[in-house]
């Protein structure tokens, strides 16, 4: 079995969004290979994820990536703690992908990105809080 892959808590919402759209096409690329080629593909709600504190395994080829930190870790330390506090993760969890959009479903209502995720330079685009709008009415 390989590694469960590396989220920072801020990520897990992030998956959910995604568009193919980031902040290079290197992260592009990385982030389509992790969300569209494992976590949204068969059997993805099966895999693994371990909540970690810093850079994880989507940042790893971001141009504001800094060693294990971001060029605007106070912004990305304020979204990893709101968002760890909705989901109820803690450092080192383990939980799969199904477990966390049901965590997701369960603590984050429709409406509810623009004050979690204030600050984000993509919440204003709405993608994901259409993405979560259309997560609650999958249920």
């Amino acid at each position: 079995m390989s590694r469960p892959i590396r989220y920072r808590p801020h990520h897990f919402l992030c998956t959910i969004g995604f568009e193919g759209k980031g902040y290079s096409e290197a992260f592009t690329a990385n982030m389509a290979s992790i969300v569209d080629g494992r976590l949204r593909a068969k059997g993805g709600d099966d895999l693994q994820i371990e909540v970690v504190g810093a850079a994880d395994d989507l940042c790893a080829p971001c141009p504001k990536r800094r060693g294990n930190l971001c060029t605007n870790q106070t912004q990305i330390n304020r979204l990893d703690r709101a968002h760890a506090a909705a989901l109820d993760l803690a450092p080192r969890e383990v939980l799969t992908w199904g477990e966390a959009k049901d965590r997701i479903r369960q603590n984050v209502p429709k409406g509810s990105l623009a004050t979690l995720c204030e600050g984000c330079q993509w919440e204003p685009y709405g993608m994901c809080e259409a993405a979560l709008a259309r997560l609650h009415d999958a249920d």
